[in-house]
């Protein structure tokens, strides 16, 4: 399992998990997956989130 901050950084783009969902090219679910750790995206799917959410892999999930 693995935290995120995918939620605090959606805040802060006041976007929803909906329209993440459709910038990265993923359904709705799979970004509530990931807001509570129970998905481990590919790296391609990291990246594409962090460069929606004009951050980086490292500042958006954290790897124990």
């Amino acid at each position: 399992m693995m935290d995120t901050k995918i939620r605090e950084f959606r805040a802060k783009k006041n976007i929803t998990q909906a329209e993440l969902a459709e910038l990265v090219g993923v359904r709705r679910e799979t970004i509530v997956f990931l807001e509570k750790g129970k998905y481990n995206p590919s790296l391609k799917l990291a990246h594409d989130v962090a460069v929606a959410l004009d951050t980086t892999i490292d500042e958006l999930f954290i790897f124990d």
